[in-house]
């Protein structure tokens, strides 16, 4: 078995998303409110961007985002921009399974799920990626040699299957089957993939709390008294994992890593409970990723145990610290976490402790901006949660990126 690569990924990490500066949250306001023609809205996140990247380089991180600032939401403009998708605001709330935690979550405050993307029609790539002048610009002013630790987040190839009710998530007569309908997804995400890859970018991050929804009893539960479903909750997931493995497809020297958390939505809310003891074994087994980013900061997604099914050739990049909350956690009390939580690895793999260790990092449990209108803390409590994280990694891997 090979070994698990490394840088990427490194050992202080964070999720991508980061909290957008006012200046930039109020130009993007006006311009949604039509107050504000937002004409110099892209020189505006030029400069916010050239901030940001200089907090993570000044906080001494490797892996460099633009803080997700040209995004809306966190899974950024994929699906809308594929041939066969449509974009829609205001969908019919009958069309969504509302035991789905996002969904539910929505339903609760009688809000409809805001804007979605549903298949109209055979859906294929138009061959030009929408995120690549997001990582076009991150090179402009990122020093050459540090162009393969540009990390460049991605949306989960599920995002528009799983909320939707059985049936509803592409016409019939457009396909015949899921199977049909992954099988072109994934043809279009592996030609996402390799554009991005051609373009020089090494460092991928799939966003994706709908893998962390099987390990929620309260969706399980709802989806087992759905008559309309044709397969179990437990079918849906293994299929879910060779979808994935066939959109995953790519270079062998691209990393690609696979963050699991349970919702992060504005004013810090999670939309789902539950560990990962459910999925762990094919999780960790069976998908075809290098490194799982995993919401470890409350007891919302259960202990450490689930590690023990990590392979030798795979990372976990731990996420300890809240991004949700400013309180700022104890430095001690997570590096013994983080020991507790090698403990484990090294149970399920054979391995010392120490070697482990190696296979760890540490990072935010979340991003900080999921939805640009971001969580209930403040830009300086940001910046020390990142000076964290690299505390941390310091001591537990010190002069290690």
């Amino acid at each position: 078995m090979s070994a698990a690569p490394r840088n990427p990924p490194f050992r202080a990490e964070h999720l991508g998303s980061l909290l957008r500066p006012s200046k930039l949250l109020n130009r993007r306001h006006a311009v949604q409110q039509k107050q504000d023609s937002g004409d110099d809205l892209p020189g505006l996140e030029d400069e916010c961007i050239q901030d940001i990247v200089k907090v993570q380089t000044d906080c001494g991180f490797r892996a460099i985002s633009d803080g997700e600032y040209r995004r809306h939401m966190f899974w950024g403009t994929f699906f809308p921009s594929l041939n066969g998708m449509k974009e829609m605001y205001g969908p019919d709330p009958k069309i969504f399974r509302e035991y789905v935690p996002d969904i539910a979550a929505f339903l609760e405050e009688e809000k409809e799920p805001g804007e979605s993307v549903i298949c109209e029609g055979k859906i294929s790539h138009t061959g030009k990626s929408s995120y690549i002048a997001q990582l076009e610009y991150l090179k402009t002013i990122t020093p050459k040699e540090r162009h393969g630790d540009i990390k460049l987040t991605l949306a989960a190839p599920n995002w528009y299957h799983l909320r939707y009710k059985e049936g509803m998530a592409y016409p019939k007569s457009v396909y015949a089957s899921d199977d049909e309908y992954f099988a072109d997804i994934a043809k279009a995400y592996q030609t996402e993939l390799r554009i991005l890859y051609d373009a020089g970018l090494r460092n991928a991050q799939v966003d994706d709390p709908n893998l962390a929804y099987f390990c929620s009893e309260k969706m399980l539960e709802g989806w087992k008294k759905d008559s309309a479903n044709t397969r179990t909750a437990d079918e849906l997931f293994d299929a879910y994992i060779s979808f994935y493995n066939d959109c995953f497809k790519r270079p062998d020297d691209m990393h690609l890593g696979i963050h699991l958390c349970r919702g992060n939505f504005v004013n810090s809310r999670h939309f789902s409970e539950g560990g990962y003891d459910r999925i762990a074994r094919k999780l960790f087994k069976n998908l075809n990723v290098s490194t799982y980013y995993l919401e470890y900061d409350t007891t919302r997604a259960g202990g450490f145990e689930p590690l023990e099914e990590l392979p030798k050739d795979k990372n976990v990049i731990l996420g300890v610290i809240t991004s949700k909350f400013p309180k700022m956690e104890d430095k001690e009390e997570m590096k013994q976490r983080i020991y507790r939580a090698a403990e484990f690895v090294a149970a399920g793999s054979g391995e010392s402790k120490e070697e482990a260790l190696q296979r760890l990092g540490v990072s935010p449990q979340c991003g900080f901006a999921s939805h640009e209108d971001g969580n209930l803390l403040g830009w300086d409590d940001m910046v020390r949660k990142l000076q964290l994280v690299r505390a941390i990694a310091d001591e537990i891997w010190p002069g290690q990126p």
